[in-house]
């Protein structure tokens, strides 16, 4: 099965998993509308694509801006007549001690991840009800905002809400057929590439060898995972968060409660 009937909307997908992404939907026949905040890389992802035999065209902008979401959707009709995939794959990081955190660190990470998803969401939503067609929305999230992790206070944060929105939408949509999922990755990235490095400086001044923890895929193997979910699509598995480390995918389940004491 390919998916050659398919038109989706990437954001962020100039480099790293958004770019192996939209490559790999192209190369399984989908149209890709490529997203970034730099106009020549933008440009260069689109051509590549191109060059390779797919479909592709470009939107130079941030998702943060609040009209971005609608002009992705409005590239996808001009251009390919439709939509029906959406991935939120757009993201910043600044890393800092929640005590010495500035405004800006914070709200600026949130406004990327949490209000840019719902900026490109809500339009991508309307478009698939007022044509009565089906979709996949897939959001990327993290450990971060599922375990929390020291010094990412605004990432976790943004990434929980991820996770809320991904449940959230599962909901509201599994009537329209439209399913919701959400990816949290481990791969090496122009994001997590410093993280790494610094790990593997670490484990060599100790005399050790780099914990399993840093050991982690490629862009590619996150994208091959999201192909395969969108081609064996199941409107039964909306909602579910899954972790993608290589070749080694689990499943995260919803927080649940017992009783308090056990």
């Amino acid at each position: 099965m390919n998916l050659s009937d398919q038109v989706a909307i990437i954001t962020g997908s100039t480099t790293g998993i958004g770019y192996s992404t939209a490559q790999q939907l192209a190369a399984n026949g989908a149209a890709v509308i490529i997203n970034g905040r730099n106009s020549t890389a933008v440009a260069e992802a689109v051509t590549k694509i191109k060059a390779a035999g797919g479909r592709a065209v470009g939107l130079s902008k941030p998702v943060e801006h609040p009209e971005t979401g609608q002009e992705l959707v409005n590239l996808a009709l001009k251009e390919f007549g439709k939509v029906s995939i959406l991935i939120n794959n757009a993201g910043i990081i600044h890393d800092q001690m929640s005590y010495k955190m500035t405004d800006d660190e914070f709200s600026n990470v949130i406004d990327v991840h949490v209000k840019g998803s719902f900026y490109c969401t809500r339009p991508f939503i309307q478009e698939l009800k007022k044509t009565r067609t089906n979709g996949h929305i897939i959001n990327m999230t993290s450990t971060a905002g599922l375990e929390g992790t020291i010094g990412q206070v605004n990432y976790s944060a943004a990434k929980a809400a991820i996770n809320g929105m991904t449940w959230t939408l599962a909901k509201e949509l599994k009537r329209d057929g439209i399913q919701v999922n959400a990816v949290a990755p481990a791969a090496l990235t122009n994001m997590t590439k410093p993280y790494i490095e610094k790990a593997k400086r670490k484990a060599e001044e100790a005399g050790q060898d780099l914990p399993d923890y840093w050991k982690i895929g490629t862009p590619d193997d996150v994208a091959s995972f999201i192909i395969s979910l969108l081609i064996n699509r199941s409107i039964e598995a909306s909602g579910k968060i899954y972790g993608v480390n290589g070749s080694n995918i689990v499943e995260w389940k919803p927080p649940y409660s017992h009783p308090y004491g056990e």
